[in-house]
């Protein structure tokens, strides 16, 4: 049989159209490609042998990879190559012959030589667009797919009217740099990655676990898995050390979405899921929140006070008010806590309204500074009308955290008004613990350095408190209301609890005030067990600063 070059080169046109056409050549689509030049040249089967390595290819340790196969092969009759790419990878393809028919002749054997060069060609091409692949789409240090394939993947539910069948939950690892701290960033990173994978191996195709970035994560599952996933995200146990079988608990705050049909943009999901999250996490602190209408509703009031903000700022709306804090041996005014009060278009805007709106981005931290910069002006304004003063405290969130030049911030703007540093304290909530110790580490003591008092809000709400005040060198613990009995409570462990919390404050040399006192029964029972400095609407609700210019004079 003699070979037929017309056909072979209708043949090889034909292979190299469809080949263009594949960007993937582990797609099956190849073997068609192959098809009819395989036919020309009398191939029953093609294979190949890909090695990370020569060192890996002498172990026989490599991937085999079918490319073509049709009919019986003659496995005697066969036509090799071997390449090396230029990153030292291995590739040693196999042509088998037809079962039938004479021997490939010189002329055939050209041929197998030119094709096994464009396969080889075309396999270096679809290696390049997985490097490409893997670059843009997925996250190295986890080795698991990134926000854009996530979103990528989106777009082709959404396109092809799956959508409707998946849900959605963004979350966070909860307090993940006090895990870090406790057993090493190397351990945690193991850990991380172990939390992960059982999460993966709990999901079937088409669902993906992606990294967003740091400890922040987004799955997407079928709406029938939602009580597998969720039950994986409130919490497991993850082994870190297997000599010892060591564990420490991973959980999650997350937020859920089940994703409807009428749903056209990827971005809308990602919004969605973003709301529900930070709901969970800074407004309700709970474990999760499902997006719904109410929810939708909340967004909507987040978008008016984003849109107003800056205008509110420049226009001074935002108006520190005082709450008194007072010493419990003789109820003389010892302090006070600045509180922020928004008016606009003769409406008092409540907190609750806009500040967990304002803790979903940056504009909190300007908010502070605002409070910072108005309270340094009243007081140094106090100090030259010679007024008596009281330390003020003054709240910062938890966002301002990955500023590395905070410290700074804070100093320069008490130093613009000339305000000595013992009239200032700076307020941080106990959930500050969930931020990277180091940089909470670095505030804290700089401030402590710099005479400026600092305090441990809404303390005995977190986690890992013990550590937290037992590691830094605070000033003040404020005593959570939570932890004061009330009239109708029945539960003794409050008793044990605020005792024992005071004690504790008063045996490292803690200053200790009890936050949110409503009765002359929570003033005597501090008062018994040793605690002297209070706030709350029992003595005075904040009140604007012409009215705490009032009780300044009565120290007089």
């Amino acid at each position: 049989m003699s070979f037929n070059a017309v056909e072979y080169s209708k043949a090889f046109d034909n292979f190299i159209i469809k080949a263009e056409r594949i960007l993937d050549f582990f797609d099956p689509k190849i073997s068609d490609a192959l098809s009819d030049i395989c036919c020309v040249l009398r191939i029953a089967k093609i294979s190949v042998l890909f090695y990370d390595t020569p060192r890996h290819e002498q172990r026989g340790e490599g991937n085999a990879m079918v490319f073509y196969s049709c009919g019986e092969a003659d496995e005697s009759r066969v036509f090799t190559a071997r390449e090396v790419t230029s990153g030292g990878n291995v590739a040693v393809y196999s042509f088998m012959q037809q079962t039938v028919g004479a021997d490939w002749d010189d002329e055939e054997r050209s041929r197998l030589v030119i094709l096994e060069k464009a396969l080889f060609a075309f396999n270096g091409r679809s290696r390049v667009m997985h490097m490409v692949d893997r670059i843009i789409f997925f996250d190295e240090d986890m080795g698991i797919p990134n926000l854009r394939f996530f979103m990528k993947n989106i777009s082709m539910l959404i396109e092809s009217r799956q959508i409707d069948k998946y849900g959605a939950s963004y979350f966070n690892l909860k307090r993940f740099s006090v895990i870090n701290q406790n057993i090493g960033r190397e351990r945690g990173t193991v850990v991380m990655k172990k939390y992960i994978s059982q999460l993966q191996e709990k999901l079937s195709d088409g669902e993906y676990v992606c990294r967003i970035g740091g400890d922040n994560f987004v799955v997407l599952f079928k709406k029938e898995k939602l009580e597998t996933v969720s039950a994986h995200l409130a919490g497991v146990g993850i082994v870190y050390d297997e000599d010892d079988n060591e564990r420490v608990f991973v959980s999650a705050y997350a937020g859920y979405y089940m994703i409807p049909s009428d749903c056209r943009k990827p971005s809308d999901i990602m919004d969605s899921l973003s709301i529900a999250v930070s709901t969970a996490k800074n407004i309700l602190k709970t474990n999760c929140v499902f997006y719904d209408e109410k929810l939708k509703l909340n967004r909507n009031e987040v978008k008016m006070v984003e849109s107003a903000f800056t205008d509110a700022i420049e226009k001074e709306e935002f108006r520190v008010y005082y709450q008194p804090k007072v010493n419990l041996k003789d109820y003389t005014l010892h302090g006070a806590e600045a509180l922020c009060r928004w008016f606009r278009k003769g409406e008092m805007i409540p907190p609750y309204r806009f500040i967990p709106a304002l803790e979903q981005s940056k504009s909190i931290c300007v908010l502070d500074f605002y409070m910072l910069e108005h309270t340094c002006r009243d007081i140094r304004r106090w100090l030259d009308e010679g007024r008596p003063v009281v330390k003020v405290s003054v709240n910062l969130s938890r966002r301002h955290l990955g500023d590395m030049d905070l410290l700074d911030h804070i100093i320069s703007c008490i130093d613009k008004y000339n305000v000595p540093h013992k009239y200032i304290e700076i307020e941080l909530t106990e959930t500050t613990t969930d931020v990277n110790f180091s940089d909470l580490k670095k505030i804290v003591v700089g401030l402590h350095e710099a005479g400026i008092s600092t305090s441990i809000d809404d303390f005995g709400m977190g986690y890992s408190s013990l550590n937290l005040i037992k590691e830094l060198p605070w000033d003040v613990l404020k005593i959570d209301k939570s932890f004061l009995p009330d009239e109708n409570d029945s539960d003794s462990q409050k008793y044990v609890m605020l005792k024992h919390i005071i004690a504790l404050a008063q045996d490292i040399g803690l200053a200790c005030i009890a936050e949110g006192v409503e009765s002359a029964e929570q003033v005597r029972l501090l008062k018994e067990n040793n605690c002297f400095f209070a706030q709350g609407f029992y003595f005075d609700k904040p009140m604007p600063v012409e009215d705490f210019e009032k009780r300044l004079n009565e120290l007089k």
